[in-house]
């Protein structure tokens, strides 16, 4: 289960980032529902293309700093120690790392269907959002 999350999320996740899965596990209490844990390491410079998860997803910056936002809400620059919170209907606009010469380096805790992937890329126009130079247009 975990090597099918890893290779969902790294071939989906901007070309750069570096996606490691930490736990999974099934939730009893929520029927079709399972928790995953993983950590995403952003190069200096690397970015996210525009996505959304399909489910509760929460960030804890533990090294360097990203920026985030999802559609409808502000940018925010996060330092170790912060947080952020996508829902399972948000698209996520941003996330990069805001640094172009240090690492940054998160932990994102999912709520998601049992065997669902870990994220779905958006075509921006489809979204209604405007793509940024931020964004890496390339996948792996």
């Amino acid at each position: 289960m975990l090597l099918l999350a890893s290779f969902i999320a790294s071939t989906l996740i901007a070309q750069d980032a570096q996606v490691t899965p930490l736990m999974s596990k099934d939730l009893p209490d929520f029927p079709g529902k399972e928790g995953l844990m993983i950590t995403v390491v952003y190069p200096p410079g690397a970015s996210d293309p525009i996505h959304r998860h399909n489910a509760h997803a929460f960030v804890y910056v533990l090294e360097g700093s990203v920026v985030m936002q999802v559609k409808g809400g502000k940018e925010v620059t996060l330092k170790p120690g912060q947080t952020f919170y996508e829902g399972p209907n948000d698209i996520h606009t941003v996330g990069r790392n805001a640094s172009s010469t240090k690492p940054a380096k998160f932990i994102v805790f999912l709520v998601k269907d049992k065997g669902a992937p870990v994220l779905l890329p958006v075509n921006p126009t489809a979204a209604g959002v405007s793509a940024s130079p931020k964004f890496n247009s390339g996948e792996k």
